[in-house]
């Protein structure tokens, strides 16, 4: 055997044992970051943070930006209660509870209303909380889930995964950073026309007492009510 064959096998060796050490220790990782998250959602009673979304249209080539402050309250048995409050670009505030949200508009006096899993879209209807209110069953159960690698997000060091529905859906992956405590901070969808919805949280309050009425939207008696 001459020697240029004997480095040729030696180096396919040596590639085939790393990359399988690779993909052990990335199994390894993504098996800990995913219990983490279990955990988390477990220990979560409540959250407050700022989010700020951005909806990529891919078509016409523009960002639409919103800010706005959220509240988010876990239900033993049930969907989460949330409530998010935009400021920016225009004031609109967006209460989901048990599927069925409200989402008012007061610039022009209305208020939407409807079941979330049917809603057409819009900025506020989609829920950017959606992913911390999943367990790491429903995760497992849901997604083909990969561990692309250590990043920094939202100014703290996270994990970054991968999932792709299992079943066909409105959109084809959506990529989650997840921090040190279990936590996503940030998470991007992309539909199945590669628009994308990224969101990020800040100013992250957890697991103060929050009262139920919180998510009760209240509105003037002359606002139109239209059905979503």
């Amino acid at each position: 055997m001459n020697s240029f064959f004997k480095f040729t096998l030696s180096a396919v060796a040596f590639l085939l044992l790393t990359g399988a050490f690779v993909e052990t220790k990335a199994q390894g990782v993504l098996n800990e970051v995913l219990n983490r998250m279990g955990e988390h959602n477990k220990a979560l009673t409540s959250l407050k943070t700022g989010v700020k979304m951005e909806k990529y249209n891919s078509q016409l080539d523009e960002t639409d930006v919103y800010e706005g402050k959220a509240t988010y309250l876990p239900q033993k048995g049930k969907n989460a209660y949330v409530r998010i409050d935009w400021s920016k670009p225009k004031e609109e505030s967006l209460a989901v509870i048990n599927k069925e949200y409200i989402l008012y508009q007061p610039r022009l006096k209305q208020a939407i209303v409807g079941n979330a899993d049917s809603a057409k879209g819009g900025a506020g209807v989609n829920n950017p909380l959606s992913f911390i209110n999943m367990s790491k069953a429903d995760l497992k159960a849901n997604y083909s889930i990969k561990y692309i690698g250590q990043e920094t997000a939202v100014g703290v060091s996270t994990w970054h995964l991968e999932l792709t529905p299992k079943a066909a859906g409105k959109y084809k992956k959506a990529d989650i950073w997840v921090d040190g405590n279990g936590m996503p901070v940030q998470m991007k969808v992309t539909e199945n026309n590669n628009d994308t919805t990224t969101v990020v949280l800040s100013n992250i309050d957890k697991n103060s007492t929050i009262n139920a009425s919180v998510f009760k939207i209240n509105y003037p008696k002359d606002t139109k009510i239209v059905k979503g």
